[in-house]
């Protein structure tokens, strides 16, 4: 029998995640061995000893590439950050949808939002004895004790309206989750007397805090509780059945213990989840699947956590008696999400080998075998948990008719700001009422003029040429999945926009879109995503008088990576790791620069849209911060002339089906890259002369692009070379002779990060189509062969007049927004020109 077409089915199928949990920070005291085993303590030194640690490792090492053993996949994640290996792995992975039960107080986990940058939707998953514990742990306004009534009348009001979530849809309840398998067995008494539950909170509350509720007669109390608000809203709920690390008695985790709550007629309505394929009690669940109308069944932990052969076993004995529409997918993914993609690939093998058996066996066709692959892996939990994916550019979330108010920690914003970066590449945003966003603008926007995209460096009006004016009105649309509480406003929110003519309906001018249109191209051509990771410098300076006038010094004059530096402004630097960090944006590093006064911020790998946001989150943290300080920071190329410049360099590698593809594969390449990611790297190093309008958009910015300021002045390409401006980089952990990424240094804290990237794109798509080469690398300071190299634009008319005639970025790009660019930078340089310290007045606005 032929089965390729069985196999590319499961390849292709976007998975639904019906049940995963948090992941947590890199530096979480959640030890990343626990990614492989459910032991915990003394018993964890032997999982490196187990079938499943061996395979499930050197998958991980493959994804990577990097050394195969624990420490070699530790070292890889170290390196290069959180948001790098999740986007890895996630895409890896194919995941649509992510349902997270957030119940498990993992050190360090990152609440629900933050999982939305690696699956168009993600939904919650209520766990009810942690709700529980959560009540019970706070006091009441009175004063007084709990009661059994007192607890169960707060307990009903938040399951019907859940006040402490925050309304977003990452956060939005898809079913309710129960782990009495954990505390008292799953032998639930949904008769449990009013007497008992009583005894039983009187015995979880003498016990102290924090609670944790362990009596039976409680839980089963809580269980129905919660099963009879289940009934009402339809929701489903999930069970942990079978196994699990050693708090859990196996003995009490066989599901045919729910015969009780299975057999009570006021719950035959409610659909029951048992989870992780009950493993070992496989056959138990299916029959359970096959006799109850209500029992369904998920095989998450079981894939990936035993052998291939037990897998294997278990997933078949759930389909010897359970019908293929209650069989659902999950990852079960926690902490890491290494487990998300373990999960996500070894479901796929498992899956094919089993329906590939079933029909060798005769019980399917190839053709149902393809039909039960869909539906195991994504169609079955669509319709059971009620998930839509829309087939617009957003996907839409239509949840259980829950009702779900604003939760308390959110009540006092007040406002909300929606952020846009226009084709100057200022920042600049609208501000309104948060009530108003959540009735009105975040479906409709709000209004701007066309004349917003045409604006300078100088004035806030439209430059001519631009075919911008102040006629005509966009949308801006705000993407709720960048949507944040300000760190140093904390009633305030902000979010970043979209530009459209009609909402659903993208502008030609939105710098996002742009972005989004040519990385599209290249996946749509070539299979390739681009990853970046920025480098931002910046100057800190302070307010002095001089004759009654302010000006702005630098605070200091260390040299590079001066400890003293560091020491002076820590405080403010720890304020902007910790504003970055609740805003989901990892720092790898930072360092006094050599430029008096000036400091260097890396930020973490990840997909170039989400770089690019994350870059603007980082400007605004960074200014923000420094006003709370008394400083002012900028970020414009050439603060004082006889001082070094700042750059926003930024690290580009090509990634394929979650894998580096970047780098050579077998040591075969003269230079270390692959063949796609040389002729990628050739078409930026040849459109660079007219990149550099994009990424250098200012007259000062070619005040900073000199010789031996390792800012790149020649059109060439180095290794490790920081003279040029284009610089292969083999960080720690890369094989040696290979390079995993390449740094472009011509790019400044006045580009437009989305404009500046879908330049740097453009470019490599074109080095992809005509399969240009690299000439051969410079290896000592290009200064020296300035006979033989091409130098870069030394001002913005000479990149200008480059953008002019390359046709290819104008194709790519657009040409309408070419047009406006063209416009801005054109009426800059007349602007400076004429007005010789004007450049002074960019500190204020970059």
């Amino acid at each position: 029998m032929d089965f390729t077409e069985l196999r590319e089915a499961i390849e292709e199928v976007e998975l639904v995640d019906g049940h995963a949990h948090n992941i947590v920070a890199l530096d979480s005291t959640f030890p990343f061995i626990r990614a492989f085993s459910e032991a915990e303590g003394d018993a964890l030194s032997y999982a490196p000893h187990s079938l499943s640690f061996k395979r499930n490792l050197r998958h991980i090492a493959e994804l990577y590439g990097s050394e195969l053993s624990l420490q070699g996949v530790e070292e890889y994640r170290r390196l290069s950050g959180l948001q790098s290996i999740s986007s890895i792995c996630f895409r890896a992975a194919r995941i649509s949808a992510i349902l997270v039960d957030d119940g498990i107080e993992f050190d360090k986990k990152h609440d629900i939002e933050w999982h939305k940058s690696f699956a168009p939707v993600v939904g919650r998953i209520l766990r009810i004895e942690h709700l529980a514990e959560k009540i019970l742990d706070q006091e009441l306004p009175n004063g007084g004790a709990w009661t059994l009534d007192t607890f169960t009348e707060t307990y009903l009001e938040k399951l019907n309206w859940f006040p402490y979530i925050c309304v977003t849809v990452a956060n939005q309840i898809f079913g309710l989750k129960s782990i009495a398998a954990y505390r008292s067995g799953l032998e639930i008494n949904t008769n449990v007397t009013r007497k008992d539950a009583e005894e039983g909170l009187s015995e979880i509350l003498s016990a102290g805090k924090p609670t944790r509720i362990m009596n039976k007669s409680f839980i089963d109390y809580v269980f129905t509780c919660s099963l009879e608000v289940a009934l009402c809203f339809d929701l489903p709920m999930q069970i942990h059945t079978g196994f699990g690390d050693k708090d859990l008695d196996m003995r009490l985790s066989n599901p045919l213990h729910l015969r009780m709550l299975l057999e009570d007629k006021r719950f035959s309505k409610c659909r029951i989840v048992l989870l992780h394929a009950s493993y070992p009690f496989s056959k138990e669940a299916s029959y359970l699947a096959s006799v109850y109308s209500q029992v369904y069944l998920d095989f998450g932990l079981a894939v990936p956590k035993l052998s291939v052969h037990g897998m294997i076993s278990s997933v078949k004995e759930l389909l010897e008696l359970a019908p293929i529409k209650k069989v659902m997918f999950s990852t079960d993914g926690y902490a890491f999400p290494e487990t998300f993609y373990l999960g996500a690939k070894q479901a796929r093998e498992v899956v094919f080998s089993v329906l590939r058996d079933a029909c060798v066996d005769g019980d399917l066709s190839i053709a149902e075998a393809i039909e039960a692959s869909k539906d195991i892996f994504a169609q079955n939990a669509i319709q059971f948990y009620k998930i839509n994916l829309s087939l617009g550019s957003k996907h839409a979330v239509t949840p259980n008719s829950l009702k779900i108010k604003t939760s308390a920690s959110h009540n006092d914003v007040s406002l909300v700001r929606i952020i846009w970066v226009d084709g100057s590449g200022q920042h600049r945003c609208r501000v309104v009422p948060s009530m108003r966003f959540s009735n009105v603008i975040k479906k409709n926007g709000v209004g701007l003029t066309f004349a917003s995209m045409g604006m300078t460096s100088f004035a806030d009006g439209p430059a001519d040429e631009t075919n911008l004016t102040g006629t005509g009105e966009i949308r801006l649309i705000p993407d709720l999945s960048t949507k944040f509480r300000i760190p140093w406003k904390k009633q305030e929110e902000m979010v970043l926009a979209d530009m459209h003519l009609k909402p659903g309906e993208a502008w030609e001018y939105c710098p996002r879109e742009a972005l989004r249109r040519v990385t599209k191209i290249l996946k749509d051509e070539f299979n390739l995503e681009t990853n970046a990771g920025f480098e931002n410098e910046f100057f800190l300076l302070k307010s002095v008088l001089r004759e009654g006038k302010e000006e702005w010094m630098p605070v200091d004059s260390t040299p590079y990576c001066s400890t003293s530096a560091f020491d002076a402004m820590s405080p403010l630097l720890q304020e902007v790791v910790a504003a970055l960090d609740s805003l989901n944006v990892t720092v790898e590093q930072l360092h006094a620069e050599a430029g008096k006064g000036q400091f260097e911020m890396a930020l973490g790998y990840t997909a170039c849209t989400n770089a690019a946001d994350k870059l603007v989150f980082t400007r605004e943290v960074i200014r923000a911060v420094a006003r709370k300080h008394g400083l002012l920071a900028t970020f414009m190329p050439k603060y004082a002339l006889d001082d070094i410049g700042s750059g926003s360099h930024v690290h580009i590698s090509l990634y394929q089906n979650g894998e580096n593809v970047f780098k050579a594969s077998g040591g075969t390449s003269q230079y270390g890259m692959s063949t796609v990611g040389e002729e990628f790297m050739a078409g930026v190093l040849h459109h660079l002369p007219a990149i550099l309008a994009f990424t250098a958009p200012v007259p000062n910015s070619y005040d900073r692009i000199v010789p031996n300021t390792w800012s790149g002045a020649y059109q060439c390409w180095g290794k490790e070379n920081r003279e040029a401006p284009l610089r292969t980089a083999c960080p720690p952990g890369i094989p040696d002779g290979l390079v995993s990424n390449f740094e472009i240094k011509s790019f400044d804290g006045c580009a437009n990060p989305y404009l500046g990237l879908a330049a740097i794109v453009a470019a490599g798509i074109d080095g992809l189509q005509r399969h240009l080469s690299l000439p051969e690398p410079v290896d000592t300071n290009p200064d020296s062969l300035a006979d033989k190299l091409r130098r870069l634009p030394a001002s913005l008319s000479e990149s200008l007049k480059a953008l002019r005639n390359d046709s290819v970025l104008t194709d790519l790009i657009g040409e309408n927004l070419l047009v406006a660019i063209k416009g801005i930078r054109k009426a800059e340089i007349d602007y400076y020109s004429k007005n010789k310290d004007a450049y002074k007045q960019l500190i204020y606005r970059y």
